[in-house]
């Protein structure tokens, strides 16, 4: 009789241990380590313009709508419904019971509207303000020809009724809302207590001091380091986020960035370097991914700089890029070959204009413009931001016009934070190495932002036509009226050159199998609130 008590407290203790044990492996943190690329120059949604930054904003800030993990069609984010009025101008947003802050303050349609108010004022210059310009009187706000924002489109029902009225229907408006940062909702009153509303970098989006609504918290920044989140309590769909937390790391040496991947140190990485791709198709297949995404690599050229004032010279320049070479032999990553500005097949729309001509003619056209054999040709340098592989792809191309056309390039590269200043303040530069990743799935994303005082617009160049073409665009009835005017900005784009299209990108990283949740899309977001660690 006393060997059963026995055996039953032996068997009561096997199960504590074990259950123990089980609670130890489920009580593991779930931490998913990320290359970055990039320092971050800010976290603020309505003051940065770089995939760096937002990749990691989307985890702190969420908006009106977000986007499903799979193809990234909207889906309901603070709002939990939205209707659209009849004639397509008027959008009511319903905002949920429960949106709060990370501080646990209740979140309003007050806060959007502020929010909106923050990112069209002209003293705060907000390079993607333009993306609001679609709601009545919001670019007139923007430019400072209306000072009363009550009589913009943007209106706070009441608490939890959010109406924006538009200047004209824009089918594309709830893709751009899920998909960008810019119409992410902001804390003012946080942030006023750092300094104005229209001033930048004021110490808000430190740890400790900034307030978010997404599905984390910034819990540790440091810079050059790391930048540390962990899950939000007071996210309104707290219960679906599966990672305890998230560490993103400044990558821009992406040699030590691979390493750090094959160390363990790191479960997903920014990129690869061009030189290994061949080994990870060889010997790590698993951890290989080679995607596509809508996105165009090109060189900008500051037209009023000479001697890229002159289109030939532009012109001459783009034609005498082997771009199939150039992907072959550098890049080697499945890239295609860019001839257009837009993106072929974006929303069913590709367009026929495209760089033509043989060296021949771009010889020809550097002759005519007063530089036969480069003879006499101004000194050109090409701007490029810190990166092994930016550095590989502008040393083949420096060496093409020497070949082809005898102009010689130097070549300059800048940190990213410096380089940013340079491409969006100074604009002290001739050529400069850029990347425009589609901000939402649809043909005007590569076209608007061409257009006159276009925040993005860091090229300098203006051209009345193309303006006109734009704002009609805007106001057609269908996407086959819209579509005609997209090919006529196109090929106004393929005349004018002040950009050099070299190819349509590729996401190439490697990434552990242990990674979950993490479905190919050709924006390259991935909201995080989907993604887990397999054990």
């Amino acid at each position: 009789m006393r060997f059963r008590p026995r055996s039953a407290l032996l068997s009561v203790l096997c199960l504590l241990l074990t259950g123990v044990t089980a609670a130890a492996a489920v009580a593991k943190p779930q931490i998913w380590r990320v290359g970055n690329g990039v320092e971050p120059e800010d976290l603020d949604p309505q003051a940065v313009s770089g995939v760096g930054e937002q990749k990691v904003i989307m985890g702190l800030f969420e908006g009106l709508l977000t986007e499903d993990p799979h193809d990234l069609h909207p889906v309901p984010g603070v709002a939990e419904a939205w209707e659209v009025s009849a004639d397509g101008l008027v959008y009511t947003f319903h905002l949920r019971a429960n949106a709060r802050w990370s501080d646990g303050t209740p979140l309003t349609a007050a806060d959007f509207v502020a929010s909106y108010q923050r990112m069209l004022t002209p003293k705060f210059a907000a390079e993607y303000s333009y993306l609001l310009w679609f709601v009545v009187g919001a670019e007139e706000f923007n430019a400072g020809r209306l000072t009363d924002f009550t009589q913009t489109g943007f209106k706070a029902v009441d608490a939890r009724t959010l109406q924006v009225t538009l200047n004209h229907p824009t089918p594309y408006l709830l893709k751009i809302i899920a998909s960008h940062i810019a119409w992410d909702v902001v804390p003012t009153r946080v942030i006023a207590k750092f300094g104005p509303l229209d001033r930048k970098q004021t110490g808000w989006t430190r740890a400790g001091n900034l307030v978010g609504n997404g599905p984390f918290v910034l819990k540790e920044w440091l810079p050059n380091q790391k930048i540390v989140l962990a899950r939000n309590p007071n996210y309104w769909d707290a219960a679906t986020v599966k990672l305890d937390g998230i560490e993103f790391y400044p990558t821009e040496d992406i040699a030590t960035e691979e390493r750090m991947f094959r160390t363990g140190q790191l479960d997903k990485t920014n990129e690869l370097p061009v030189a290994k791709i061949d080994t990870y198709r060889k010997d790590y297949p698993d951890a290989l991914h080679i995607e596509p995404w809508l996105g165009l690599y090109f060189y900008r050229c500051n037209v009023t700089r000479p001697p890229l004032t002159d289109k030939r010279v532009r012109q001459a320049l783009a034609l005498a890029i082997d771009r199939e070479s150039l992907i072959k032999n550098v890049v080697r990553g499945d890239e295609q070959p860019a001839y257009a500005v837009s993106y072929p097949g974006t929303a069913g729309y590709t367009p026929t204009a495209r760089l033509t001509g043989d060296l021949a003619k771009a010889r020809q056209l550097l002759a005519d413009a007063g530089y036969p054999g480069g003879r006499g040709c101004p000194a050109i340098e090409l701007l490029y931001n810190t990166s092994q592989n930016h550095r590989a792809v502008a040393e083949a191309i420096q060496a093409m016009w020497r070949k082809n056309l005898g102009v010689e390039v130097s070549l300059v590269n800048q940190e990213w934070r410096v380089y940013l200043d340079t491409q969006h303040k100074t604009h002290d530069f001739q050529l400069e190495r850029s990347g425009w990743i589609a901000d939402y799935l649809d043909p005007h994303v590569f076209l608007e932002i061409w257009t006159t005082g276009n925040g993005n617009n860091d090229t300098l160049w203006s051209n009345a036509a193309y303006d006109r073409l734009g704002q009609s665009a805007l106001a057609a009835k269908d996407d086959t009226e819209r579509y005609a005017l997209y090919q006529q900005m196109d090929a106004i784009l393929v005349d004018e050159c002040p950009v050099i299209p070299i190819y349509y990108y590729t996401r190439v990283y490697a990434m552990s199998p242990k990674v979950k949740g993490y479905w190919p899309t050709l924006l390259d977001n991935h909201p995080y609130k989907y993604i887990w660690l397999e054990n």
